[in-house]
């Protein structure tokens, strides 16, 4: 070997530089690509990402391979740079080379390597991916070998390679995912993908409109006055009561009814022909069950009652869809009519707006676990129904109360740092 030219000793040194380097990046590549995208572009006919994806599936196997190459690899660098420093410089030269090349290889075999490849993951691991899947074929037997080995070891403790290898991701994992996509997901449609996924933790009580705001036709009503309402009503459907919302016959669609109001002889039993079967909702039911109930039903609005059967609110197809496409009935998504922008920064609040509804507006962080509404959570905060205008401070918000009214909260004053600004609304 002493007859080799240095020459020829450097130019090998260099090459094997190299490999350690496509090694060591390589693995840091395909380990950090994202899995989602590559399979995404494995589906689309990506050959790179296909084979990627099959190298991945038998991590163990590809990590063996990896392995293999970059220890030969680099036990070669360390024999030939020994060799060089003792040709150059004698016994001396062999710690010199020691030196050089635990910096060298440091530096240029797997700090940079590593660090290109995983800012540039996609790049490295494609290409990359067609080398070792031709090696895995040439140097199987060892491969197999050195596995069966190594997961025996690990069998020792526990560990089996068939476990958990594509752990499903869960709600939270999730909403990590879409959050972080950044501007590859515009962010109208990020906020609604995020919205979806918290249709699983939010109820019907949590958008219903309450019981003492629900309108209603009552059939005990003077039939004038219910015809009135069928034509000039702001509501589509309709439930259709006699004497109270507990005896409750059905809803009525006024597009049913408008054609027959124009007769000479409409009256309550031609109302009732028309009227559909009243739906109720279980109370507790998550959003997401409930958006697949009114499919399955084909309905588009039911009624909310609790464990007695004791009707609680009303809860409509629209209503459930505002919570993942936000609110298209007002013009400005940050304010809705409940809510009025005051000249010093305060917002005056309908004490009947929901709690999930005012912090998503407002940005603040009043506790949803209780009570519903501002009014109940001012009422659970108080421990009483308030006789005279008082504030209160509820997780750094104080809340003046402005207007009460048969024993209800019916405005209150909320001033709160960083409210969102927003053209005033109509007032409550």
């Amino acid at each position: 070997m002493q007859e080799i030219p240095l020459y020829v000793l450097f130019g090998a040194l260099v090459v094997l530089f190299l490999l350690s380097a496509f090694f060591s990046g390589s693995e840091t590549a395909l380990m950090a690509l994202n899995r989602y995208r590559m399979r995404h572009r494995a589906q689309t006919g990506h050959r790179g990402a296909q084979r990627a994806a099959r190298l991945l599936e038998k991590p163990d196997r590809l990590i063996g391979l990896i392995l293999l190459g970059n220890n030969f690899v680099n036990i070669m660098i360390a024999q030939i740079a020994t060799f060089i420093g003792w040709r150059l410089f004698g016994d001396t030269g062999v710690a010199i080379a020691t030196g050089v090349l635990t910096l060298t290889l440091l530096i240029f075999a797997e700090t940079a390597p590593k660090t290109l490849a995983a800012l540039h993951s996609e790049r490295v691991a494609y290409p990359a991916a067609w080398v070792y899947s031709g090696l895995i074929k040439v140097m199987w037997p060892v491969v197999w070998m050195i596995n069966l080995m190594a997961n025996g070891v690990l069998r020792l403790f526990g560990v089996h390679m068939n476990a958990g290898q594509r752990a499903a991701l869960n709600t939270d994992e999730l909403r990590s995912v879409v959050s972080e996509a950044g501007a590859l997901i515009p962010a109208n449609h990020q906020r609604m993908l995020l919205n979806l996924l918290d249709l699983e933790r939010t109820t019907v009580e949590d958008i219903m409109i309450p019981r003492n705001e629900i309108v209603v036709i009552d059939l005990n009503e003077p039939w004038n006055e219910v015809e009135d309402q069928l034509i000039h009503g702001s509501f589509t459907r309709l439930p259709v009561v006699e004497g109270e919302l507990d005896h409750i016959v059905g809803f009525v669609h006024r597009r049913d009814v408008l054609p027959l109001v124009e007769r000479d002889a409409f009256g309550p039993d031609d109302l009732r022909q028309v009227l559909t079967p009243p739906y109720f909702i279980p109370e507790g039911t998550a959003l997401n069950r409930q958006l697949i109930n009114f499919q399955q039903q084909k309905k588009r609005i039911g009624l909310v009652v609790d464990e007695y059967g004791d009707i609680e609110g009303l809860i409509t197809l629209e209503d459930l869809l505002e919570e993942i496409v936000g609110e298209f009935t007002t013009d400005s998504p940050a304010m809705s009519d409940d809510l009025l922008r005051q000249d010093d920064g305060s917002v005056m609040v309908d004490g009947g707006i929901h709690l999930r509804e005012l912090n998503r507006a407002l940005g603040l962080d009043l506790p949803q676990d209780g009570p519903k509404t501002l009014s109940g959570l001012i009422v659970e905060h108080l421990e009483s129904i308030p006789e005279a205008p008082v504030s209160v401070k509820i997780n750094g918000v104080v809340m003046d109360i402005a207007q009460i009214k048969n024993n209800t909260i019916r405005t209150v004053r909320v001033v709160a740092p960083d409210l969102p600004e927003a053209p005033p609304q109509k007032a409550p």
